[in-house]
C-alpha cells in the first residue's frame, strides 16, 4: 500500500467545510445575524462531529488538530473584528481579547505538539489543576465554551435588535431585551473563560522553558 494521504482523510474533509462555511459567514455577519448564526451553528455541529469521526476511522491526525483549533480561533477572530465594528467605544477591548484568545491557544498548541502530543487537549494529569479539570471534564470544557460563545453571540445581536423584552418590576422604566439578560448571565463565565487563557498561556510557556533548559543541558553535555 501507499503512503495514506492525511489530506484526504475524513476529518480533515470535514475541516475545510468548516472554513468554507466561515468564509461564507463573514459576507453576512454585518448584515444578517441569522444567517450567520445559521452558518456557524453548522461549523460548530462539524466541530463536534469531526472529533468523532477521527476517532471511529482511527484518523485523528496533528494535522487536523491544528486546523481545527486554528478554525476555531479565525472564527473567534472574526467575531472580534465585526463587535469592534459595532462597538467602536470598546475597540481596544476586542482586540485584547482577540490577542489573547489567539496568543494562549497557539503557544498551548505549539507546547502540545513539542512534547509529541496527539492534540492540545491532551492534557499531562500531572500539570496544572485548573487546566487538568478543564479539559478533561467534557461537561465543564461545554459549558465554559457555551457560555463564551453565548456572551459574545448576544452581544452581536443586541446591535440588531434587543430580542423580546422582559420587564421585572411593574416600575421598571426600561425592560431588559433577551441578548441583554443572556449578556448579563454569561459575562461572568465569559471572564472565567478568559482567565483560564491567561492560566494555559502561562502554563504552555513554562513547558517551553522546560524543554528548552532540558535541551541546553543535553548540549552542554
Amino acid at each position: 500500500m501507499g503512503d495514506e494521504n492525511i489530506f484526504l482523510f475524513i476529518p480533515n474533509l470535514i475541516g475545510y467545510v468548516r472554513v468554507i462555511l466561515l468564509i461564507v459567514a463573514c459576507f453576512f455577519m454585518d448584515t444578517d445575524p441569522w444567517t450567520t448564526v445559521a452558518l456557524y451553528l453548522l461549523s460548530q455541529f462539524l466541530d463536534a462531529f469531526d472529533g468523532q469521526a477521527a476517532r471511529y476511522f482511527q484518523q485523528s491526525t496533528k494535522f487536523g488538530a491544528v486546523l481545527d483549533m486554528v478554525t476555531d480561533r479565525c472564527s473567534t477572530l472574526c467575531l472580534f473584528i465585526v463587535l469592534g465594528q459595532f462597538y467602536p467605544g470598546h475597540l481596544v477591548t476586542f482586540q485584547l481579547l482577540a490577542i489573547l484568545d489567539i496568543a494562549s491557544h497557539w503557544i498551548h498548541m505549539y507546547s502540545a505538539l513539542v512534547r509529541g502530543d496527539s492534540s492540545h487537549k491532551t492534557i499531562d494529569l500531572a500539570g496544572n489543576p485548573v487546566l487538568r479539570y478543564y479539559y478533561t471534564n467534557r461537561y465543564v470544557l461545554f459549558f465554559f465554551c457555551a457560555a463564551n460563545e453565548l456572551c459574545f453571540a448576544a452581544l452581536y445581536f443586541m446591535y440588531f435588535s434587543p430580542g423580546p423584552l422582559f420587564v421585572f418590576v411593574p416600575w421598571d422604566v426600561e425592560p431588559w431585551g433577551m441578548w441583554k439578560l443572556l449578556f448579563a448571565a454569561s459575562l461572568p463565565f465569559c471572564a472565567m473563560k478568559q482567565l483560564i487563557s491567561v492560566i494555559q498561556m502561562i502554563v504552555a510557556a513554562k513547558n517551553i522553558g522546560v524543554i528548552d533548559v532540558a535541551e541546553r543541558a543535553k548540549l552542554r553535555s
